[in-house]
């Protein structure tokens, strides 16, 4: 049986949706983060030294990183199990050079300018006194300005030129590409960050439509996008 450890609010909850995908028998081992530092509990690192999540195991074998357990999961049990609707791309062609890049490109390249992007906004908010807070402020504006904005700018354009041409991330199919876009790019429309980029907004609503995602929701339980 593969268990999943799933931690509230991250981004196991792709994981949760690649398993309704794939129609696996799967059970759920919840977490919670800590409601004042928003980490997760110590009880993971007994799954994983690292203690965070996602993380799997199936039988003795233990697997952590999202785009590891995509793969894993969709190498090991697609034919037998998926659907139809999921695709797992043949080696050698575009598809899966582009269900390869797009892969990897979600925690890469996209998840660390926004991830010092959320980081930065909450020095913003919580800085104090208030001089230390104009201080901040001024420092937080000159690192997105000069830096994590402009790349952030960029990646999105980038997305959203690529979608303009393409239903899902590796062409005309749903792979586990989808599966790993799917979060930064929840985040980015739930931010009010994605005005300016109806692609994106068109994709995050096909993913949540999905009857495989809701599932997923329904098991993993409330998800704050944010």
């Amino acid at each position: 049986m593969i268990t999943l450890h799933h931690l509230n609010n991250s981004r196991s909850q792709r994981i949760l949706w690649l398993l309704e995908e794939l129609n696996l028998e799967y059970q759920v081992k919840t977490y919670q983060r800590d409601a004042v530092t928003n980490l997760a509990p110590n009880t993971l690192t007994l799954i994983h030294p690292l203690g965070k999540s996602p993380v799997i195991t199936d039988g003795d074998i233990t697997i952590a990183e999202s785009g590891a357990i995509i793969e894993y999961l969709i190498g090991t049990y697609h034919k037998e199990n998926a659907s139809g609707q999921l695709v797992d791309p043949q080696r050698g062609t575009e598809v899966h050079r582009q269900y390869t890049y797009w892969l990897h490109f979600a925690e890469g390249t996209l998840m660390p300018p926004l991830v010092a992007k959320l980081v930065l906004d909450k020095v913003r908010t919580n800085a104090k006194p208030f001089f230390v807070k104009i201080i901040g402020n001024k420092i937080v504006d000159k690192l997105m300005a000069s830096y994590y904005g402009p790349i952030i700018a960029k990646n999105m354009d980038y997305i959203e030129s690529h979608l303009a041409n393409n239903p899902w991330f590796a062409g005309e199919d749903l792979t586990g590409a989808d599966i790993q876009m799917s979060f930064p790019l929840e985040a980015a429309v739930a931010r009010g960050n994605t005005k300016n980029f109806p692609n994106i907004n068109q994709f995050v609503e096909k993913v949540h439509a999905r009857s495989g995602y809701q599932a997923a929701l329904d098991k993993g339980g409330k998800y704050d996008y944010v």
